[in-house]
């Protein structure tokens, strides 16, 4: 605007920079625009309105789960107890240092009770700031303690009002994008609507507050903002520097809020590389978000006390590897077509090579094993034969860590996404590889940006980005369904790109022979408007008032009853074995120590979930109870749901994973593998019930209800030596 304004009272001089640098289909627009003096006053419009569609339909989406989170458990009118049992599982795990946080007399003591942790596991002190991350919840107690808000606001709706309001910056965060690659805030305001009418597949943080994705995810799609900002041809570099601390800040947020950052971020940095060789990235931008995610990740090893597992990552292996091979490797980007093919191909290898070198080596000098059940769970999902790792069967007898079902697609069909995301994707990604034959077919050091122009094909860097991050990503989302969070929200502002912009309406109109200004200004704002129309009134605005008027009320006596009990009748100090998931409840709930928690990254923290869990396997009264002595429990709680479990289908229940870890026969009517051998004991949640001994003698039931059953260790008794003066 202060350029156009300049040029006015200069005439007969060249145009201004910011002229210059827009794209030559909307130079005629411009121009026009500017004529009429309409140009400042139509920008200004646009963003204004823009900006308030984002901000409202951000409002919206956040007011939305919360009222469904509301009206699905009554969470306002049932107790504390019951409030906090609805945090599941890992959930409630991470709410309890929360609660440890603002229960401290101090906030030194309290960050001092977390790096001097004796209560998350028995007999051992650990550092909870550096094995898990949770420094979401550190700020939020330190906040609400400095706020003046304990008067109107209990700690655990501030908790959950915080990670519903990250939702607000999600959604704008796929509006920006949506806008920045169309031009047009029409496309960002069909993303908001397509995120919010697609929640199912979307987010499920209404459910899972306490999830580190619900807190990571609206920083990484805030990031993917910032990228494509950066990307823009026309940005200033004092602009490209403002948005790259933008991207770092995202980044590090995402980073510190979640564990399994690391392999996102190595699935960002292929993108990257691959938009290096193929020469749609400048040397720079490269460089640059390479060198964001490594100081990223540092400063969160900083951060969590020299984590290990992160300087072990492959992400921090590939990015140096890439780094190395590139700096030495010259005149990459050199030569005719094959003699390209040829160099980016020994590029490649040359890379992987000196990835997998270099992260075996960290990993050996760290003596880094925290991470493996993850790789053993990769291998066996990429068809690398079959496993009996208890580890790694856990997460694969998951359906949230299966095949993305097809009815997703059903879903994302019957809202209108799926259509206009694979012509979006099919179109682009054709175009994409025209420009990339055309950039390998140059020759000297890459195209100039002059001879990008004057080809038939172009596609602009913050394009090529998203076709590769949303290719890359959908990929991932169908080989791991729980990853699909990562991939439908960028599904939305990718499609809504692709309607609203004019990359993939070229394409289509140039192939129709119709590729005029006014078609192409008619089709762009009347496609979205009417989609809009036909989702506000038909899916939107129904689908909503639907399952707003559901009601339902948290409804858990067992589970209840359960919680008091350990409350009320147990010691303060007392150490509880059971399932990983149930535990998590009970320190939340009642304070008391655990054996084992759902925080699976720990290999020591693997090998005694393994061995509390033979309290499900068949083995002998004795046996069991040496094991819940070398761990300091004083009760175990036996759950009727996995000692019968009918959930998952033979093979995958947590009994017969134990069965086969222990080379023993499994249940039921079926196949077994001809090395495993009948067990020689009854399995132990089964016969403990019978109370004869020897289970009696070392076990005593304290406590049962529908779906629990405690029992408490029994001391054994000392043998009388022989009185040598008898």
């Amino acid at each position: 605007m202060t350029a156009l304004r300049q040029r006015k009272g200069s005439k007969g001089k060249e145009p201004g920079p910011s002229i210059q640098n827009l794209k030559p289909e909307c130079l005629a627009e411009c121009k026009e625009r500017f004529a009429t003096g309409g140009f400042s006053r139509w920008t200004l419009l646009c963003l204004i309105t823009g900006s308030i569609v984002g901000v409202s339909l951000g409002l919206l989406c956040c007011i939305y789960v919360a009222t469904l989170h509301e009206n699905d458990l009554w969470f306002s009118n049932i107790k504390e107890v019951e409030r906090e049992i609805s945090f599941r599982t890992e959930c409630g795990l991470y709410y309890s240092y929360y609660k440890q946080m603002l229960k401290a007399p101090s906030i030194q003591q309290g960050l001092y009770e977390l790096i001097h942790d004796n209560t998350t596991e028995s007999r051992r002190t650990i550092n909870i700031l550096q094995r898990m991350n949770i420094y979401q919840e550190v700020f939020l107690s330190i906040l609400y303690r400095i706020l003046p808000i304990q008067a109107y606001l209990e700690p655990i709706y501030f908790y959950i009002y915080t990670v519903f309001a990250l939702q607000t910056v999600y959604v704008i965060a796929l509006f920006i994008t949506s806008w920045l690659l169309s031009n047009s805030w029409l496309a960002g305001a069909l993303a908001g609507v397509w995120y919010i009418l697609n929640r199912v597949d979307t987010t499920r943080v209404e459910f899972t507050i306490s999830l580190r994705e619900n807190w990571s995810i609206p920083f990484f799609a805030l990031q993917v903002a910032a990228i494509t900002c950066y990307l823009r041809p026309q940005l200033k570099p004092i602009h490209k520097r403002v948005v790259l601390w933008l991207v770092f800040v995202a980044t590090f947020c995402f980073c510190l809020t979640w564990q399994f950052n690391q392999f996102v971020l190595l699935v960002q940095a292929l993108i990257i590389f691959t938009l290096d060789c193929l020469d749609f990235f400048t040397a720079e931008q490269v460089v640059s978000l390479y060198l964001i995610q490594v100081l990223s990740l540092l400063l969160v090893w900083l951060l969590q006390f020299c984590n290990s597992m992160i300087l072990g990552s492959l992400v921090l292996s590939f990015i140096v590897s890439a780094l190395f091979i590139r700096h030495f490797q010259t005149g990459l980007k050199t030569g005719g077509f094959v003699r390209r093919i040829g160099k980016l191909c020994l590029h490649t290898l040359l890379v992987l090579a000196l990835t997998f070198i270099i992260n075996y080596s960290a990993k050996r000098i760290l003596q880094l094993k925290s991470d493996e059940h993850i790789f053993k769970f990769i291998k066996v999902k990429l068809g690398f034969g079959a496993t009996r790792d208890f580890d790694a069967s856990l997460y694969l007898c998951e359906e949230a860590f299966g095949l993305l079902p097809l009815d997703t697609f059903e879903r994302l069909a019957g809202t209108v996404l799926l259509y206009p995301y694979l012509c979006t994707l099919t179109a682009l990604f054709i175009l994409f590889l025209l420009v990339a034959l055309s950039n390998l077919s140059s020759s000297g050091s890459g195209p100039t940006s002059r001879e990008k122009e004057e080809r038939t094909f172009r596609m602009s860097p913050d394009v090529a980005y998203n076709l590769l991050h949303t290719l890359f990503f959908g990929l991932l989302a169908f080989s791991t369904m729980r990853m699909k969070y990562l991939w439908t929200g960028h599904m939305c502002a990718f499609a809504a790109f692709g309607v609203c912009g004019k990359e993939v309406w070229t394409l289509y109109l140039k192939v129709l022979h119709c590729n005029t200004k006014n078609t192409m200004r008619l089709i762009r704002y009347s496609v979205p408007i009417v989609i809009l129309a036909f989702l506000y009134y038909k899916q939107f605005w129904p689908r909503l008032m639907e399952e707003i008027s559901e009601l339902r009320e948290f409804y858990d006596p067992d589970t209840v009853e359960l919680m008091e009990w350990i409350r009320l009748k147990t010691p303060k100090r007392a150490v509880f074995a059971g399932s990983m998931q149930l535990l998590a409840g009970i320190k939340l709930c009642t304070g008391r120590v655990l054996t084992n928690h759902p925080h699976y990254e720990d290999l020591a923290l693997r090998e005694r979930t393994r061995e509390v869990y033979q309290i499900y396997a068949r083995q002998s009264a004795e046996e069991v109870h040496k094991i819940l002595s070398s761990v300091g429990a004083d009760y175990i709680v036996l759950e009727d749901s996995i000692c019968y479990e009918r959930r998952h289908s033979r093979g995958c229940r947590l009994r017969d994973l134990l069965d086969l870890a222990n080379g023993h026969i499994m249940d039921g009517s079926g196949e077994n593998e001809p090395d495993l051998v009948p067990a020689s004991h009854p399995r132990f949640c089964e016969a403990i019930k019978t109370d004869v001994p020897p289970y009696s003698s070392l076990f005593t039931r304290v406590f049962k209800n529908k779906t629990f059953h405690v029992c408490k260790l029994k001391k054994p008794k000392k043998k009388k030596k022989a009185d040598g003066g008898a």
